[in-house]
């Protein structure tokens, strides 16, 4: 039993770091809020401006292209997110501020005018990007190098994650259907009015974690983006190639993309300038294994733009397809569409154990068990949850509506997938990065996460015209295919990356 009369930040609570449940209890309430918000966003831009829940009336196309950069400029926002904090403010007062931002930002949606709901998602961009990346961050800093109970910590955590997520599924989804949509994206304020109290008066458990960087601590070795710009633009190569690709992106969305011709624009420069950076940083490694490594670092990155660009139909096209084309009666009462999203978060605590317990088992049988391969996998499963999609495609087709067990079904092989692929991404990612670019790589792997929602939404915005059927079934046949390819490269791969994981296994022993 824990002495009491500890200073509080020393306390321990059933085994753990009383901060952690402060923290836990943060992240479940900002999950709340975030996912319930994301819940209904596309079913209130589509909803008809008349009626007894009137939204903004917008066509599909245009509420899933908004969804697209709303997530990934979410994502985006993380890397000056984590920079601030590590190199200015510490990341537990970054957190404080991306609360009050959380809070400000989902308050101002539930005021029924324009400017107010985009000005709330501004706020909330800006607030996930303070919090999200630097509240992981306090987590891990709560427990001592070596110390064994931290990977127990981190699960205690990703409880609270989707908690807060299966939460908001249910209760956000059920008051914007009985009471509006606005009144839903007030819940999710008054859920991150919870957080932001819980966290603001948990502060004295918090003391030794996450403040602000001295001097020293600042000036680390890790090669700095400001370093990477300078050598990328005074270097012919880079500099031509940076070039080309903004020029020829940039004219090529001019002459044929329709609508938001500079928000594609600038898009695309910046995509050229991470290429650049890229191509910079593989010139600027000197060993060879430093360079196959990072070859199979993009690699992951590739992997991991594909995977998000596929999964995060859930909150848009999926979302979409619940609330027009699914009988969603049970019992004669009707399931809010956005309630669906509650899937995920309960597959996830149901099965997390049960996967990672399959993989430990799968290796101890000498099967292989690399991240790559347990990634390509994660691919596969997750492309074959639109089977059931095709399936509910086709049964909409001859009855007019699709029966609810599809999403079930396609939720459920998204969340095998997502558990088989996403906690080994940015381990590995972490693992093959050059040790001088391994901050920035976590920027770029934020970057590559954003990337895959905003493809989501491109993937989603094409469904008007080529069809829901024909967009899941190529969803399934792309991602089969590309998790077949991985596979199949995986020897030529894995001596690639020099026995990265061989030797960390060899440490741990």
């Amino acid at each position: 039993m824990a002495m009491t009369n500890k200073p509080a930040h020393e306390r321990e609570l059933f085994g753990h770091p009383a901060g952690l449940y402060i923290l836990f209890m943060t992240e479940m309430w900002e999950r709340f809020s975030y996912y319930g918000m994301r819940g209904i966003l596309v079913l209130y831009l589509t909803a008809e401006t008349l009626g007894d829940n009137p939204g903004l009336g917008w066509l599909s196309n245009e509420a899933l292209s908004l969804y697209g950069w709303y997530t990934m400029l979410v994502y985006v926002a993380s890397i000056p997110g984590g920079i601030i904090a590590d190199k200015i403010i510490g990341q537990k007062k970054a957190v404080m501020i991306g609360g009050f931002l959380l809070v400000a930002g989902h308050g101002i949606l539930s005021v029924e005018v324009m400017w107010a709901f985009y000005t709330g998602l501004a706020l909330i961009i800006s607030g996930v990007g303070m919090l999200k990346p630097n509240i992981s961050t306090l987590v891990g800093g709560l427990y001592q190098q070596g110390d064994e109970r931290r990977d127990k910590g981190f699960s205690i955590f990703y409880i609270g994650i989707n908690t807060g997520a299966a939460l908001a599924a249910l209760l956000v989804a059920w008051v914007a259907d009985e009471w509006g949509w606005h009144a839903g994206f007030g819940l999710a304020a008054v859920g991150m009015v919870l957080g932001q109290v819980i966290y603001l008066s948990g502060q004295k458990y918090l003391v030794s974690v996450g403040n602000k960087p001295k001097k020293v601590e600042a000036n680390s070795d890790d090669v700095s983006i400001k370093q990477i710009f300078q050598q990328q633009f005074t270097t012919t190569k880079t500099l031509l190639i940076t070039v080309l690709l903004a020029a020829t992106s940039s004219l090529a969305a001019w002459f044929y993309i329709g609508n938001q011709k500079m928000a594609y624009i600038v898009f695309f420069i910046f995509l050229s300038v991470v290429v650049g950076m890229m191509v910079t940083i593989y010139q600027d490694l000197k060993s060879q294994v430093e360079k196959d490594r990072y070859l199979v670092l993009l690699l992951s990155f590739i992997i991991v733009i594909v995977f998000w660009g596929a999964f995060e139909q859930a909150g848009g096209l999926m979302n979409l397809y619940a609330e027009n084309r699914t009988d969603r009666f049970v019992f004669g009462y009707e399931i809010p569409a956005a309630a669906f999203q509650f899937f995920n978060p309960f597959y996830i605590m149901v099965f997390a154990v049960p996967v990672a317990n399959f993989w430990l088992w799968w290796k101890h049988r000498g099967k292989e068990a690399s991240s790559l391969f347990k990634m390509a996998n994660g691919v596969i499963i997750m492309g074959l949850g639109f089977v059931f999609m095709v399936f509910a495609s086709m049964q909409y087709e001859e009855l007019g509506k699709s029966a609810l067990y599809w999403l079930a079904l396609a939720y459920l092989f998204h969340t095998l997938g997502e558990l088989c692929a996403s906690p080994v991404a940015l381990s590995f990612i972490t693992k093959l990065a050059p040790l001088r670019y391994g901050a920035l790589m976590m920027g770029v792997y934020f970057a590559a996460t954003g990337l895959g929602n905003k493809v989501a939404g491109l993937i989603g915005e094409s469904a008007s015209e080529a069809g829901e059927l024909n967009i899941f079934a190529g969803i399934t046949i792309f991602c089969v295919i590309f998790g077949i390819l991985v596979i199949l490269l995986l020897k030529p791969l894995k001596r690639l990356t020099h026995g990265v994981e061989e030797e960390e296994r060899a440490i741990e022993r």
